[in-house]
């Protein structure tokens, strides 16, 4: 007995030290679910679209995935035929999914580290969720009575479960250094552009080194060091692209005592809907050193030399024609309208204002 006990240690170590970085994902689905039906394993590609890792068959009820994991990274499970999706994390290790066909949002993720700190996190978040509905509720019920009373004393308790559920994932990912998840909410706040740069970069900072190697740690790390090219105080990178005409036009060609870089497209409504403001700007400045060059982020040429014409913006531009392309990503631009304003030496002095305070800045700088 002692004997068989021994060699059936060796064969388990063996069999774990076969497969490093393996993975394995168990699937149970409870609900009316054929024989066959395909369960397909996805990732987001750089343009956020899903696209298939590998597809598996669901029988009575179950199904399985194996392969590799380098680094722990953000997945999702489809199955054929039925709403809906199931994220986790694929890291090496077996990780046990339970859920019902009809309710693939609130399915149980176990067995790994990741997917555990992912768990604990949807678990959470889910549960403001639920208060929120249930105010929700609440609310309508009050309003069908009347109860004026109800009504102000769930106002209140909802700004602050606002305040609450805006504040839960930058807490979360402050304290949870070792957690994927952090790393994606911190990516998708310098997304957004809702915490100042400083305090993103403390945030990736403090991420713990396997974090930071993995994929969106990467991703971070580059964004913040290309937000850094073009932080206020830095040198505004010189390109170069065709004007309306076909023209190679560069930036350092067209630097005036005060240069607004604006980067908009004929598509984007914000940037047409601040486009009089800009025009009175530079009729106001133009005399006394204000030069503006447009970098358009359209798809087609047509729309945006009409759109030029329009507008009425009669100074600079340019464009490759190619949607968010290589001088997009060299200002790390990824949301338009974005404004950069930069004094005679080509030195980004400000970034991003409009309407007034692009006025009054556009004015402090010329006097």
């Amino acid at each position: 007995m002692k004997r068989y006990s021994i060699l059936a240690l060796f064969a388990a170590l063996v069999a774990c030290q076969s497969n490093p970085g393996g993975y394995t994902i168990n699937g149970t689905v409870t609900g009316d679910l054929k024989d066959g039906t395909a369960v397909y394993l996805k990732k987001a590609n750089d343009q956020n679209q899903p696209v298939d890792v590998d597809t598996a068959l669901v029988k009575n009820g179950s199904f399985t995935f194996t392969g590799k994991a380098e680094m722990p990274e953000l997945h999702y499970l489809f199955i054929e035929d039925t709403r809906g999706n199931i994220p986790l994390v694929l890291e090496e290790g077996t990780i046990e999914v339970t859920t019902q066909k009809d309710s693939l949002a609130y399915a149980d993720i176990e067995g790994t580290p990741q997917n555990d700190l992912f768990s604990d996190f949807l678990k959470s978040s889910r549960d403001l969720s639920r208060r929120a509905l249930s105010m929700n509720e609440d609310m309508r019920d009050a309003t069908i009575h009347q109860d004026t009373a109800v009504m102000n004393s769930l106002r209140d308790e909802y700004f602050e479960l606002q305040e609450e559920a805006k504040d839960f994932e930058l807490n979360y990912a402050k304290e949870n250094p070792d957690a994927l998840i952090s790393a994606l909410i911190i990516d998708k706040i310098l997304t957004t552009g809702s915490l100042p740069k400083e305090e993103i970069q403390e945030l990736y900072d403090a991420l713990s080194p396997d974090i930071k190697k993995t994929k969106v740690g990467q991703k971070i790390k580059d964004r913040l060091e290309k937000e850094a090219k073009v932080s206020i105080g830095s040198k505004a990178p010189n390109f170069s692209a065709p004007t309306p005409s076909g023209k190679e036009l560069a930036l350092n060609d067209v630097l005036g005592k005060v240069t607004i870089l604006d980067f908009w497209a004929a598509w984007c409504k914000p940037c047409r809907a601040e486009n009089p403001n800009v025009v009175r700007i530079y009729n106001k400045y133009k005399d006394k050193g204000l030069n503006i060059l447009s970098v358009s982020l359209d798809r087609n040429a047509d729309d945006w030399k009409k759109a030029i014409q329009e507008d009425g913006l009669d100074w600079n531009h340019v464009s490759n024609v190619q949607y968010f392309d290589q001088i997009a990503e060299l200002y790390n631009v990824n949301a338009i309208p974005a404004i950069f304003i930069l004094d005679d030496k080509g030195i980004i002095v400000a970034k991003d204002l409009r309407g007034e305070a692009l006025d009054q800045k556009i004015g402090e700088l010329l006097q």
